[in-house]
């Protein structure tokens, strides 16, 4: 026993001593990072604080993504950085938590505790379980018809992705024993989360109408004389957004599997609890009828009431809460809900900031400038790329394409690029970017806090589809593009 002991001893030694280390490096890179970038000269045209601005949010990231801290607690370090030195006045650096689009995704949150808690998620679960539930893969491919179905009419990318998909995706793996804290999140819950918000940015991607910032791009569009209609939009849109939806689940499930692949006696299985169920209770009558009414004020309400996705989304929280299908504490204890309030709010004040400061304005004529020169071909190709890859630094579409849109197709036409295509292909990627990061979207964190899948898996998985989606956009969207005429 003696020699058992003294031999773990240098052993745990070692492993503590890896362990500190590989925690000092969490905390080193993100510090030094910071502080190399603040150190550099602050390039013409941005305004004071803008690079210092640039210095946190930078670090802000890798601090997310190497995780020395919770990433609330992270967050929160970057947010007091900013106040204590002065950068920012606190007003303002606090101003992210009063941003709708964050309490849009608390809200998204709240409703989905009331999906499974009065088990109607339950049954909308089985209901899929039984249609298509013999394979996992038919389950990605269920989630992606609901998304394409509910895109046209619903303009926000998170009520959709939050408030439907993601509840009937924590039904379908918790009835499949997949869940997110105790080693079997990889047995189905990681698969169909990854795939959501994947199928999310090609379905937001092929309507106006499926997401905030494309009319914004219609609009800044139209300014360059670059007229795009619903139906100019859907058109182009179909034929490369359709092929992405049939190639990105199955490209998922190949390299990233679910454990659970083939349940040939699932849809029998699902159909039985169905009947053990019965009737719809009371509470889930209630849920159902707030799931329709929050659909009808999400696709309708901001044009005939002038109800902004957020508030229609309280709308149906209260009532949850008059009626008693949720509680207070209900709410309270969503701890995933308020974490991803902290740590998301903080991202959005800085990327805003650096919008307003002039570091995105300067960023965006480098990048323009270096086009000169260049067959339109070739500059069209680099201006998109970096249009796409330059979405890690926003924790918002809608902020990127207010910041960098009409400045990239201002660009492209320049170089002689065919407007509608141009002013078409950007307004695309103002979408398809939405799943490069656990921030990157709204969907992004409402998806990602469900827990399912890892900071670093997210992160990987992001880049590959995004490739994927550039690849099928760009080859199938340009063959379409010249039967169209576009180009």
């Amino acid at each position: 026993m003696t020699g058992s002991s003294s031999g773990a001893g240098p052993a745990r030694a070692a492993r503590d001593g890896s362990g500190r280390w590989w925690t000092a490096m969490r905390w080193a890179v993100p510090v030094l990072a910071g502080l190399a970038l603040y150190l550099l000269p602050q390039p013409e045209g941005v305004k004071p604080g803008g690079w210092a601005v640039l210095a946190v949010f930078v670090a802000t990231v890798l601090g997310l993504i190497l995780q020395p801290m919770p990433l609330g607690a992270v967050a929160l370090t970057g947010l007091t950085v900013i106040m204590v030195t002065g950068i920012l006045e606190p007003a303002v650096a606090l101003s992210g938590f009063a941003e709708p689009t964050i309490w849009l995704i608390v809200a998204a949150f709240f409703i989905s505790v009331a999906f499974t808690k009065t088990g109607l998620g339950r049954r909308i679960a089985l209901l899929f379980v039984a249609v298509l539930g013999r394979r996992s893969l038919g389950l990605a491919y269920g989630v992606a018809l609901t998304d394409l179905v509910l895109a046209p009419a619903t303009p926000s990318n998170t009520a959709r992705s939050g408030g439907v998909v993601y509840p009937i995706i924590a039904s379908l793996s918790e009835q499949a024993g997949s869940r997110p804290h105790d080693g079997t999140r990889r047995r189905l819950g990681a698969y169909l989360t990854i795939t959501a918000i994947s199928v999310n940015t090609i379905t937001s991607a092929m309507f106006a109408t499926a997401m905030a910032a494309n009319p914004l791009a219609q609009k800044f569009a139209g300014e360059l004389g670059i007229e795009i209609s619903w139906l100019d939009w859907a058109v182009a849109a179909s034929v490369p957004g359709l092929l992405a939806l049939a190639v990105i689940p199955a490209l998922l499930y190949r390299i990233y599997p679910p454990q659970l692949r083939d349940t040939p006696d699932a849809p029998a299985q699902a159909r039985a609890r169905l009947a053990e169920a019965g009737p719809m209770s009371r509470e889930e009558k209630i849920m159902a009828g707030v799931f329709v009414l929050l659909l009808l004020l999400w696709s309708l309400g901001s044009q005939l009431w002038g109800l902004p996705a957020t508030v229609s989304a309280f709308v149906g929280v209260t009532v949850l809460l008059v009626t008693g299908v949720l509680t207070w504490g209900d709410l309270e204890r969503e701890r995933s809900a308020w974490t991803t309030l902290t740590w998301f709010a903080v991202l959005v004040m800085m990327a805003g900031q650096l919008q307003k400061l002039g570091v995105i304005g300067w960023f965006s004529q480098t990048i323009t400038g270096a086009t000169g020169g260049m067959r339109w071909e070739a500059a069209f190709v680099l201006l998109t790329v970096v249009y796409f890859v330059s979405h890690y630094a926003f924790a918002s579409n809608t902020a990127h394409v207010a910041a960098m849109y009409g400045a990239f197709l201002t660009a492209a036409v320049a170089t002689g690029a065919p407007p509608v295509m141009s002013a078409l292909v950007l307004g695309f990627i103002g979408s398809l970017y939405g799943g490069l990061t656990h921030y990157a979207s709204g969907p992004a964190p409402v998806l990602f806090g469900g827990g399912y899948v890892t900071l670093a898996e997210w992160w990987r998985l992001g880049a590959v589809v995004a490739v994927a989606n550039v690849a099928v956009w760009m080859a199938a969207g340009a063959a379409w593009f010249k039967i169209l005429g576009a180009w």
